[in-house]
């Protein structure tokens, strides 16, 4: 299943957990937004930030320079012949817009994986996070009520290049799932 794959949607909407698997299971470069952006900041992907919506290292300045970098590790390893999937919000027409761009000047097609879950699942998976030490985003439930006002839906996308997911189910049915709805597209 090599490509180029966008798992995006709001926060705790299970679009990482969803892609690191799919990326183990069919051996695809996988990149992250957070991990990418505290790269950037020279922070360990672990570390704490506490910065607010727009603040920070959560700016649209360093939101252009994250997206930026993703384009950058994207296109190496696909010109190295690997696969790729981005993960992270990609809540911007603009941003989504920056990968198609990307993806036609190197002769493919992307495929986008809108992740979402109801809202009280979000909640649960936050206050989950909010005690995991080992988790890398910084989201929370007040990021999540300003990232719900701001997020532009995909309507810009084609039907060919998008598939939209619950991810309310467990791992094992929901890469089932999504594969099955890629063959499809594919057909």
């Amino acid at each position: 299943m090599k490509g180029l794959y966008v798992f995006f949607g709001m926060i705790a909407s299970g679009k990482t957990y969803l892609a690191e698997a799919f990326a183990r299971k069919h051996d695809l470069a996988y990149y992250n937004t957070d991990r990418v952006r505290k790269e950037l900041a020279g922070f360990s992907a672990e570390s704490r930030c506490g910065d607010d919506f727009g603040k920070g290292i959560y700016t649209r300045e360093f939101s252009q320079k994250t997206y930026g970098k993703m384009l950058d590790l994207a296109e190496s390893s696909i010109g190295a012949g690997k696969g790729v999937i981005l993960d992270g919000s990609y809540s911007a027409m603009i941003e989504r817009g920056r990968v198609r761009v990307m993806a036609e000047t190197l002769g493919l097609r992307p495929l986008f994986v809108f992740c979402g879950c109801p809202e009280n699942m979000v909640r649960q998976r936050l206050e989950l996070r909010a005690k995991d030490l080992q988790a890398v985003s910084d989201g929370t439930w007040q990021i999540y009520l300003s990232q719900k006002l701001s997020f532009e839906n995909p309507r810009e996308l084609p039907e060919e290049e998008l598939i939209t997911l619950d991810t309310t189910g467990e791992v094992e049915m929901l890469l089932y799932e999504l594969e099955r709805k890629i063959k499809d597209r594919i057909a």
